[in-house]
This record gives structure tokens, sequence and C-alpha cells, in this order.
């Protein structure tokens, strides 16, 4: 199992879905674990079971413990269903264990359950003795200290700020059901406990103790001024704080710490006018920015035209994690170029399909298109485009979350990128796509619109355009739905873009359309009713570029096929205006592709 789910986060839901946590039936030995009803049916929970049986082996415990904590890395559904499963009251007991492996996997995938957004934090409170229990844990080992430190820095939401839409500041409001986060962990003495872990060796237990501190302090007054006292060999907190912030230490690392110095200063444990910390603060969050918007840029112009370099950039620990941190940055400069670092990256089919869906990069990438700086825009509509292809699997949310709206209301963008951009990702959003996906982009489009864009002076907005209709105009039940409304605005459109001075691709394009429409069962008959058009597709059937020959002996072989009705009738008509003979000049071609295809149209003369 263990190695089955590693890194595959289909084969972690299909193992879900068959049953390897909440396991159905009558053949397990249930006495000492209580089932739980799930849907209307009695699971017994397979793995769970075998964690909590005190006949299983350690080893046995242990590697359930480590399956368990990889399903819970997958999607936020399989961390529902564990939690439906009561695994986190299984995983707790599982820590009075005297064996350290054990618990250290217990508590691994604890820490995985509990920093998913789907938890509630409150699931660590429900029993008094745990809290305490975790202190004592704290000094086993390096790993139960990194463990336990991040499940109390993810489970530390006291405070909730209530919105009535006044103007002022909002009053904060204390967690119901007793005593708020913040004060269980400090009553329990989580300063005292965790302070010791900022001299760790491990760089990992030092930052998870460090990002305790910064949730504990913020707009906490006691924590503040408690931490102000506490020392580590021999040194005051502040100035470990202090000494975190140097440019040799990690970007990571320097944030966390301003951020405790910043949250302490708030809440009255250091003095505002402290010239030493302000200064410090102030020129080392300038001085990371800077260093984040580089290293994004590099990570962008890296990955830009290399699939194994992007490969490796998305494998860096937490490289995903950061990007998207980056998207909400509270600086425009680090926030642009994270948003480039992922352009950068969505260019690759793969990681769309697996790094991209994972860390659900859509949600956040969304939230920076909504009025954000034009800069800012473009490369993120740019990126949204990738998103959108037919391979991706963020398309659909994407879909969902009503990004039809505001595509449409980039293309009627004074900025051309974003005009580009916008009907660009409608164009992806168009392809092979349901019907009332299509009528929605048509209708949030506006007729007005589309053949405004179908105008444009710029040769990109109109191809991208040009490539839109295509898409919209394909599948037959769609082809003739859209022309019963359209048909009208479309052939005009086609009829102006055929006369005008454009170049061999926008015509070109514009043909497959009309062959589209040609494919049509009703639509078919907007073309035979049409002499100027008839007129220009026989035009451009002699033509001397070969593509253009082609495109329009595509909408010839639509019109012709003999196993459609009405074919004889439009046959006799294609005949009558001179379609025939020039079937047989193209038939004698020296192109290999304009002679197949004409002998195929005369074949279907003469069947």
């Amino acid at each position: 199992m263990k190695n089955a789910v590693i890194g595959n986060n289909k084969q972690k839901a299909n193992l879900i879905v068959l049953g390897a946590v909440p396991r159905h039936g009558s053949s397990w030995n249930t006495s000492r674990t209580p089932s739980s009803t799930l849907k209307g049916l009695s699971y017994h929970p397979m793995l769970l079971y075998l964690l909590q049986q005190e006949t299983s082996s350690t080893e046995l415990r242990t590697e359930c413990a480590v399956v368990l904590g990889s399903l819970a890395m997958g999607t936020e559904n399989n961390v529902k269903s564990l939690l439906d499963c009561h695994i986190i009251p299984a995983l707790l007991q599982g820590l009075l264990s005297p064996e350290l492996k054990f618990i250290e996997a217990c508590l691994r995938c604890l820490r995985t359950i509990f920093t998913s957004p789907v938890t509630p934090e409150e699931l660590l409170y429900t029993d008094a003795t745990v809290i305490p229990h975790l202190m004592a844990l704290l000094s086993r080992s390096r790993y139960t200290q990194e463990y336990i430190c991040q499940i109390f820095s993810h489970c530390c939401k006291l405070r909730h700020w209530h919105s009535c839409g006044f103007k002022s500041s909002p009053q904060p409001l204390l967690c119901a059901n007793g005593p708020d986060h913040q004060t269980i962990l400090f009553n329990h003495g989580a300063v005292q406990n965790i302070a010791h872990l900022l001299s760790s060796t491990s760089y990992k237990v030092r930052m998870q103790a460090l990002k305790c501190f910064s949730v504990l302090a913020f707009e906490n007054p006691q924590v503040s001024m408690t931490l102000v006292n506490v020392l580590v060999d021999g040194e005051l907190l502040p100035q470990i704080f202090v000494k975190m912030l140097q440019r040799d230490k990690p970007i990571e690392m320097q944030l966390t710490s301003a951020k405790c110095l910043t949250y302490m200063c708030r809440a009255g444990g250091i003095q505002t006018d402290d010239n030493c910390i302000v200064l410090k603060l102030d020129h080392d969050l300038k001085h990371a920015h800077e260093l984040r918007q580089a290293a994004f840029k590099l990570y962008a112009s890296l990955g830009a035209n290399d699939e194994d370099i992007r490969k490796k950039i998305i494998e860096t620990e937490n490289m995903m994690d950061r990007i998207v941190n980056g998207l909400s940055e509270s600086s425009i400069k680090v926030r642009l170029s994270a948003v480039r670092c992922l352009h950068s990256l969505s260019r690759s089919v793969q990681q769309l399909r697996t790094s991209f869906q994972d860390h659900a990069v859509w949600k956040p990438l969304m939230k920076v298109l909504q009025n954000a700086p034009d800069e800012v825009l473009v490369v993120a509509s740019s990126t949204l485009c990738n998103l959108l292809l037919e391979f991706s699997p963020s398309k659909e949310p994407i879909l969902e979350s009503g990004a039809i709206e505001l595509l449409c209301s980039l293309t009627q963008s004074e900025n051309l990128a974003l005009r580009v951009n916008g009907i660009w990702a409608l164009m992806n959003m168009a392809f092979q796509a349901e019907q009332k996906i299509k009528a929605d982009i048509l209708q949030g489009l506006s007729t007005e619109q589309l053949f405004q864009l179908l105008s444009d002076s710029d040769v990109n907005v109109l191809m991208k355009t040009l490539g839109l209709l295509r898409n919209l105009l394909s599948t037959r039940p769609h082809i003739d739905q859209i022309m019963s409304t359209h048909g009208k605005q479309i052939m005009q459109a086609v009829t102006l873009i055929l006369e005008g001075e454009h170049n061999i691709e926008v015509k070109e394009q514009t043909l497959c359309i009309l062959a589209n429409i040609a494919d049509g069962t009703t639509a078919k008959e907007l073309i035979m009713t049409n002499d100027d058009i008839l007129q220009k597709i026989k035009y451009y059937m002699s033509h001397s570029n070969a593509k253009l020959q082609l495109a329009a002996m595509f909408c010839i072989s639509n019109l012709i096929w003999n196993e459609e009705e009405g074919s004889q009738e439009r046959q006799d008509k294609l005949r009558d205006i001179g379609i025939v003979d020039i079937l047989h000049k193209l038939s004698q071609s020296s192109d290999p592709n304009l002679c197949d295809k004409a002998k195929t149209a005369l074949q279907q003369y003469l069947a």
C-alpha cells in the first residue's frame, strides 16, 4: 500500500474508495474497536483497526500510521474521508505508546491532517489531556519537536474577526466553548517548553518553534510580555529573534523572526520607539522582499524553456507552497515575480496535471486576477490560459468559479495584452466544451463584443477570436444551435474577413470556420443559400497559396458528402458554378494533399 500511494493522488483516492481505511464487512474482529457509521452503513476501519490493536507488532502499527499519513497528503477529500473515520482519536491514542518510532509516525500523520484547511483546529482541544501530553513528548526527539510545534502553529487560531460592515476597526471575538487556543497553550507551558528549541541543531525544529512563537504572540499582550523576559542559553528571546533576521539566515527564518518582533511590538512587549528593532525590521523586510523577488525571477527564467529544469524547480522542497504564498504577498513586486514564476512552470503538461492540481493553484491565481494592476493581470491571465488547456484538471473548477465573466471583461480592456489573453483563455475554454459552456461564453461576450474583436486592428486579437469561433463551432449539434441564433452575423463577419486585406493565416482560419459550418446539418444551408460566400470559396480553391486552397476544399467536401440528406441538390448547384471543373484541375496538382483531397471530393460525385 505504501509504495502504491506515495506521490500518487489518484492511487490514494482509489485506496480510500476501495475501503483500505473504512472497511465494511463482518470478517474483522471488532470487539475492541468501535465501528463508525458512514453514509448509513457500518464500517470497520481496517488500517485504524490494525493501528489500535495491542496484539499488532510495533512495526505493523508504525507502517499503518505511515500509510495513513501518505493518504492524508493527498487531496482535501482524502483528509475529509480520514476525519469521517475518526482518525484523530486513534492517532492521539497511539501517542501513549512507549515506542518512539510509532509515536513519531502518529505525530507525522497528525501533523499532515492538522495542516489541512479542512481539519477543524478544535479537534486538538477536545480532550484536556492531549496538550500536556504533547508538551511532555517534546523532549523525545527532534522529530517529535518538529511535528508537535507544527501542529501547535496550525491549531492556534484563537481570534475570529467579526465584521458587521462597520468602517471602524472590528473587535476581536474569542472562540466559543472555553478559553482560546493561545491561552490553552500558554497555560500549559508552551513558551517555556518551546523556547529552548530555538537553539536546536535541526533547522526544521528551529523554524517550527519560531512559527509557534509568531502565532502565540499575535495580538496577545500576555504572551508578548512573557517572551520579552525569556532566556535561551543566557540570551533574551528578542535578541535571538534579531539575530535570526541577519542576511546569512534563510529568507523564511528572517520573515518569521520579523513577524515575532512585529507582533511583540504591536502587543506592547517591545517599545515602538526601539530604533534598533525598528530599523532592523524595516531594512531586513525590504531586503527579504528584494531577495524573494529576485529568486522568483530567476526560477521563472530558468524554467521558461526547459522541461527538466521545470521539474527540478517544482520538486524543490516546499517550492510550490512558496510560490502560492508569493501570490498573496503585500509587495507588488514580489507578487508579480511569483506570478511570472508560476507562468513559466505552467508550460509543463506534466506539472499542470500533478503539482498544480495538488496545490489547487487556480484558487490563489483567481484571487490575483481580482482588481490587480495591469502588469500583474497580464502575467496572471497568461498563466490562466495554460490552466484552461483541455488536459488540465484545473479547467473545470476554474469554470465553476465564474471565470467566464472575468475573461469576457478582459476582452474589453484598452490594454492589448489583456485583450489577447482574455480571448485566448476563452478559446482554450471553448475547446471540446459542453454546449452550456459555449452558450455561456457567447452570452457573456455578447454578439456585439465578439464582432468588435473580429474587427480589431491587432492580428493576435483577430486570430484568437477566430480560434474561439472555430472552437465554438465544433460538434454538429453545437454548430447548428449557434448558427441558428448567430448565423447572420457570423456569415457577415466571415465575408468581411475574406474580402479584407488580411494575411494568409487569418484567411485560412476563416475558411476553416466555414468548413465547420459546412459540417452542420442545418447550418450548411447558410452557405448554400449565400452566393457571395460560394464564389469566395471557389476563388480560394484556385488561389496561389496551397493552405488556402486546402481550407476551401474542406468546405466543399463537407457540402457535397453524399451520405447526408440533400447532398444531390448541393452537388448539382456546386457543379453549376464550376466547382467540379476546379476539382478536376486540382486532382492533377503536384501538391499531394490537394491532389488527394480533390480526388476524394470527385468520388462523391461518382458514388
